[in-house]
């Protein structure tokens, strides 16, 4: 059965964790390391976990850092519904007028996407969660992720007005949904929310182990865990897309709960969430394979996803292997590319005519001797 962590927050273009779990079957043995360069969501991470792996993962993004580094170390749900509960009576005693001064500072959207009550619920604790540096704490903000926009007749699931799961869509564009079809935010208890979903995603059984998660860059990945070095034994990833999204722009809201701008931006955390360019693209994951070789062992396997607007399978095989061949000189290709099926969700978000890709591979190297 589908162990519920999965899903505490959905993401863009995120594998399923059957594909994590096959390839740790087959080139791990127990207490080997994992490790992806790109988390996003962290299923490689949490899966490697649950297989009774070691795992560790990086991503740049903070959104991703925060839902990853969730998974990688839980806290027992007593703790976290006491967290809850106080959080919720300091809330009681904070200063509405400040509350409420924020709220109408804040631009027209959010005052559309969430009924006022539940904004102001919002804004507290987008102050109060340490994320950073608690474990409870980042275990809550990456429940609040996963609710912050959705479908707004799941009242126990999100707080927002009528908006896709998955992205945050445009303000102006949401702004004219809405008044086209008359929608408006229902009103929604943050904390009740909480504590429903924290029991939810706490009821099964948790790894023994905890992972290893850093908020940086795949290129300094060996400097952020020394560590490991010559520890992992297999990589399982995928990268950002040639031209597909920007996972920045697509979490504005999410990473505007995280502290960033009330508005989408596009190269405030990375430059590398899409590239338009073949020839750049390559360079970054080179740069990236040379980031991550210090930690392989001997033997180690590289198993990737990939996808990109406008190139053939070749083209993309060709292109993958010239970005490794700098860092592992004597890699070889054991399996791919293997076509994956697009899930419906991706389809469409992938169909003809958007910036997307209408196919994804994958990859399985031999980095071993490189």
């Amino acid at each position: 059965m589908r162990h519920r962590m999965h899903a505490i927050c959905p993401y863009f273009a995120m594998f399923p964790e059957d594909f994590v779990g096959q390839h740790v079957e087959e080139f791990t043995s127990e207490r080997d390391w994992v490790f992806d360069p790109f988390s996003g969501r962290g299923t490689t991470l949490f899966q490697s976990l649950l297989m009774n792996r070691r795992a560790a993962a990086i991503d740049i993004n903070p959104v991703a850092y925060c839902i990853t580094a969730a998974k990688a170390e839980e806290p027992e749900l007593l703790r976290a519904v006491r967290e809850i509960n106080r959080l919720e009576a300091a809330f009681g005693r904070c200063s509405r007028a400040r509350l409420r001064s924020e709220r109408q500072a804040l631009p027209l959207f959010f005052r559309r996407a969430f009924y006022w009550t539940t904004l102001e619920q919002i804004l507290f604790l987008r102050r109060a969660l340490k994320w950073r540096c608690n474990r409870a704490h980042r275990f809550l903000a990456a429940l609040a992720l996963g609710s912050l926009h959705g479908e707004r007749d799941k009242p126990m699931q999100y707080f927002s007005n009528q908006m896709p799961r998955t992205i945050s869509t445009k303000p102006d564009y949401s702004l004219r949904y809405w008044r086209k079809h008359n929608l408006w935010p229902h009103k929604r208890d943050v904390f009740s929310i909480l504590r429903d979903r924290a029991a939810y995603r706490l009821h099964q059984s948790m790894p023994s182990a905890a992972g290893k998660v850093a908020l940086t860059d795949a290129r300094k990945a060996s400097r952020a865990f020394p560590d490991l070095r010559a520890q992992v034994r297999a990589v399982i990833t995928s990268p950002p897309y040639l031209d597909v999204t920007n996972f920045e722009e697509d979490q504005w809201l999410r990473l505007w709960f995280l502290g960033h701008e009330p508005r989408p931006t596009y190269r405030s955390i990375s430059n590398d969430d899409r590239h338009r360019r073949q020839e750049p693209y390559w360079q970054f994951l080179a740069e990236a394979w040379a980031g991550i070789a210090p930690m392989l062992q001997d033997g180690a396997t590289l198993v990737c996803r990939m996808g990109a607007r406008g190139m053939s399978e070749s083209q993309i095989t060709r292109g993958l292997a010239a970005s490794l061949r700098p860092t592992f000189p004597m890699a070889r290709l054991l399996r791919g590319p293997t076509a994956s099926p697009l899930r419906r969700s991706q389809v469409r978000s992938f169909r003809p005519g958007c910036s997307g890709c209408l196919g994804e591979w994958d990859y399985v190297f031999d980095v071993s001797g490189s």
